[in-house]
């Protein structure tokens, strides 16, 4: 009857299902099916109101604020690059269009898919197809760029979510 009595020890099991629901944070955020940072937020918030205590507030409001930063930071500077490497706004319209399309249409990968797509598809019309592959080099490394500032941010409020739970504990 031990196994009985661990799984009725409900902050284990707590902690144990908010870890995984983190672990599935970070997965969504390298397979952008679930907004992955979003649910890592969450599930630190959760974890904080269950939990209770100054501590583990200050690792939520902690997640959040790391959150919100990363949240601008993946959009300043994958942008500031794509303007450095002469891609106009136009053809970053038109890339968000797409990358919004690929996303319902490609359900795991399709947003990346149709960013990188769109801005091939807008410079090569604007300057054809010789010139428009390094515009679409350029959207790769800023979708790369961007998945690694978000993961970077996961990552934080992961680690600091387990250092917490071992602190508290």
């Amino acid at each position: 009857m031990p196994a009985l009595r661990w799984a009725a020890d409900v902050p284990s099991t707590r902690g144990s299902v908010i870890g995984l629901v983190i672990l599935v944070g970070l997965a969504g955020i390298l397979i952008p099916v679930l907004p992955g940072l979003i649910l890592e937020v969450a599930a630190v918030l959760l974890w904080a109101g269950l939990t209770g205590g100054a501590r583990a507030w200050a690792v939520a409001i902690g997640a959040v604020l790391v959150a919100a930063i990363a949240q601008v930071v993946k959009f300043l500077i994958p942008g500031r690059r794509l303007r450095t490497a002469g891609i106009p706004k136009a053809t970053l319209y038109v890339a968000g269009a797409l990358a919004i399309v690929g996303f319902f249409v490609v359900p795991l990968i399709g947003a990346p898919i149709g960013f990188v797509a769109g801005t091939y598809l807008a410079e090569r019309r604007r300057v054809g197809h010789d010139r428009a592959w390094p515009s679409t080099k350029a959207s790769l490394g800023a979708v790369g760029l961007s998945i690694g500032i978000e993961l970077a941010a996961g990552l934080l409020v992961a680690a600091a979510w387990l250092v917490a739970v071992i602190w508290l504990t």
